[in-house]
């Protein structure tokens, strides 16, 4: 059976990885990390084209596809030090969500078997309900907590008529029991939605939520840490999801939903790192990224970065749990050449 390959643009595995074929287990039966795309724009509220944001996060880089790329803070090549494999496009039909988010789900949930990490470029954040939720299937229902960086809450309930959309796959992790509400943590909300009822949900199901002018007040390295310890309690692992537009729209334009008032790129990758080193993460996607918006690919180039901060983090924390020197932030660049 071939793999997925692409929905739409060039086949391209991300930067150069090899290709794999999720049917076939034995083709990432070694595998730490699986890329997987999930081109789906059919939750949108808004703007769609994120259906062309893996495409664009895989191909967003000015050096060569060739499967290396060895980071300067973390001195390690994520690419190459960790075993990565692309499984392609899930054919995901933007005029049926129901079935694109079960084939989603059943991907997600063989790359969590086979003991790799899925890695998933969205698409609009109706895909987070089949990620997390395929994860959570392997390592246990309830068992991962759920670490969310977005402008939006995504709590809501039926929207167009609909259960499913980028406006509610947060709650439908949490009445569906795949992970809890007292161990789901979002960062970076802003702006003049959800209302109060959803405000009230949200709160009931003891959800930590972040604020941007709480983030601004306290500091988000001090927000990070606390949510760090309700995340690792009673938990197995932590599934991240990324949002793109948790960072101000001037620098990541090519979005559906654009926020005003956000983080910067820089914050938002020194947070992904933070999270991939100091925590045992299961799942990552990364979504909304929405070329049609883009300026100079410059949400792309985010996107592609943030996955890379990921895998570079996870490498990292790897290498320092197998012993020798932990990895020291201060260090100078060139120390030890």
């Amino acid at each position: 059976m071939t793999r997925y390959g692409p929905m739409y643009g060039p086949d391209v595995t991300f930067l150069g990885v090899p290709p794999c074929t999720i049917e076939e287990p034995v083709t990432y039966a070694e595998a730490d990390v699986v890329i997987i795309g999930a081109p789906f724009d059919g939750g949108t509220s808004h703007r769609p084209g994120t259906r062309f944001g893996p495409s664009a996060i895989r191909q967003a880089c000015y050096l060569p596809h060739d499967g290396s790329r060895p980071s300067l803070a973390l001195r390690v090549d994520a690419l190459r030090d960790l075993c990565v494999y692309d499984a392609g496009d899930v054919e995901m039909f933007s005029g049926d969500i129901e079935r694109s988010l079960s084939a989603l789900e059943t991907a997600v949930y063989a790359v969590a078997s086979a003991g790799a990490i899925p890695v998933v470029l969205g698409g609009d954040h109706s895909i987070a309900l089949p990620d997390a939720t395929g994860v959570a299937r392997h390592h246990g229902l309830g068992r991962v907590s759920l670490v969310h960086f977005d402008a939006h809450a995504d709590t809501g309930d039926i929207e167009f008529g609909s259960l499913h959309g980028h406006g509610q796959p947060m709650r439908r992790l949490i009445e569906s029991g795949a992970v809890r509400g007292d161990r789901f943590l979002q960062i970076g909300l802003r702006g003049y939605w959800p209302g109060p009822s959803t405000l009230s949900w949200m709160a009931e199901q003891r959800m930590r939520s972040y604020e941007m002018t709480e983030i601004v007040a306290r500091g988000l390295d001090d927000c990070l840490t606390e949510a760090f310890g309700i995340a690792t309690d009673e938990c197995e692992g932590v599934f991240l999801s990324v949002d793109v537009d948790v960072v101000d729209p001037g620098m990541a334009p090519g979005t559906g939903t654009p926020e005003p008032g956000g983080f910067t790129s820089r914050q938002l990758l020194d947070a992904v790192r933070r999270v991939c080193y100091e925590l045992p993460v299961v799942g990552v996607d990364v979504v909304e990224v929405a070329p049609p918006y883009d300026h100079a690919d410059i949400t792309a180039y985010l996107g592609n970065r943030v996955v890379l901060e990921a895998l570079s983090a996870i490498a990292r924390r790897r290498r320092d749990a197998a012993g020798g020197p932990p990895w020291n932030p201060t260090r100078p660049l060139l120390d030890s050449r």
